[in-house]
């Protein structure tokens, strides 16, 4: 199993690697869910607002897993989730791993990895 999930994992990498034309780590994919969770376009972000929209990525991709529950979208249309489950004391690998395994799950179907092929 760990196999196959490595696999699938590396294929993901290398289509998002394509598509950015560069090496995206685990923080940077989450950056680029967080601004298509987003949704608008911010030509300049503060560091602030950097992590803010990681969090938003985190939360999207572990709500399928029953962490969190999306509520709507703030008046600057910042969308907001809250936490309906407590996340488990994880070692900085399982976090690895669960956050590659919520990437995974978000881009399973997404029509942006499909232009990215």
């Amino acid at each position: 199993m760990e196999i196959e999930f490595q696999k699938k994992w590396d294929e993901l990498a290398k289509k998002i690697n394509k598509r950015f034309k560069d090496d995206l780590d685990v923080e940077s994919i989450l950056f680029v869910i967080g601004m298509q969770e987003l949704g608008q376009v911010i030509d300049k972000f503060t560091k602030d607002q950097k992590l803010e929209v990681i969090h938003v990525a985190v939360c999207a991709i572990l709500e399928p897993f029953g962490f969190y529950e999306f509520e709507g979208r703030d008046k600057d249309a910042w969308p907001h989730w809250k936490m309906v489950k407590e996340l488990p004391r994880l070692t900085n690998d399982e976090q690895e791993q669960l956050l590659k395994e919520g990437i995974l799950e978000y881009f399973k179907n997404s029509p942006f990895m499909e232009q990215a092929i």
